[in-house]
């Protein structure tokens, strides 16, 4: 697939957004996955395929950004990030397989669900300044909900580091850095395993996923160093700014006929 300047700056911007997105908060890729296949014209197995080099490299330089500022995720970012991969190798398994229009539909719900955690769900108790729970029962269900997580992240990714700083800030009490720092190292170790099992499909588009990366490498090292800086009002920020783009983004889903978006700068048949 040949790409234009325009293709090029489009995507450059789109990964920029989506790695400040991811960092502080998570839903990068609700922007990013309509994007690939409705204005690039990808299949929807290689737009999911071809976003990971995205979430992965954003992910790795969040995670170095939280770490040069002492928000350190040991020894639990690796218990969780283990078990996560366990659960994303069978979530992009299922997410190869999968037909195009139920991975569509399934995205279009994903996007709603979301953006009403966001506007309902009741304040953190993160901002409570409670003790952190990571024993025990406490330990074993962060272990649990990471599995499945893991699934859901190789399958779809999208939205789920909005799931991650539920599952931390409410189960376990971590504050919204520490929380969004453990999520970075996570979100990195499992999606190492969903994008070999992508590539070894075929299912990546390398040069696309470049220009994505690039733009989210940029995103996320600004975002990780600056909501250290900023605090925590900078997250819940973000968690707010997140369901406008879900209710745009939704819209874009159901558009069910792809020839609709074929005027756009992106698409290329060749």
């Amino acid at each position: 697939m040949l790409l234009d300047i325009n293709s090029i700056l489009i995507l450059l911007g789109i990964g920029l957004f989506a790695g400040v997105v991811n960092t502080l908060a998570g839903g990068g890729s609700l922007v990013t996955l309509p994007v690939l296949i409705l204005f690039l014209g990808l299949d929807e197995a290689t737009a999911n395929g071809t976003n990971r080099l995205m979430v992965i490299s954003a992910a790795l330089v969040a995670s170095y950004g939280y770490r040069s500022k002492k928000i350190l995720t040991h020894p639990y970012g690796l218990y969780f990030g283990i078990v996560a991969t366990f659960g994303a190798i069978i979530g992009a398994r299922i997410a190869i397989d999968i037909d195009g229009d139920t991975f569509k539909r399934f995205l279009a719900i994903i996007m709603i669900t979301v953006g009403v955690i966001i506007v309902f769900r009741s304040k953190s108790i993160a901002s409570l300044d409670l003790p952190e729970r990571l024993t025990g029962k406490y330990l074993i269900g962060g272990l649990v909900g990471f599995f499945f997580i893991g699934i859901y992240g190789g399958f779809l990714q999208a939205g789920v580091g909005i799931v991650i700083m539920l599952l931390l800030t409410q189960l376990n009490r971590m504050n919204l850095l520490r929380t969004n720092s453990v999520k970075a190292f996570s979100v990195f170790f499992y999606s190492i395993a969903a994008v070999a099992i992508f590539a070894l499909d075929g299912k990546i588009l390398w040069m696309v996923g470049l220009w994505m990366v690039l733009g989210s490498i940029v995103g996320a090292w600004l975002s990780s160093r600056w909501s250290v800086k900023k605090g925590e009002k900078t997250i819940k920020i973000f968690l707010l700014i997140i369901l406008n783009r879900i209710i745009y983004q939704h819209k874009l889903c159901l558009c069910s006929q792809r020839h609709c978006c074929k005027n756009s700068v992106l698409y290329s048949d060749k």
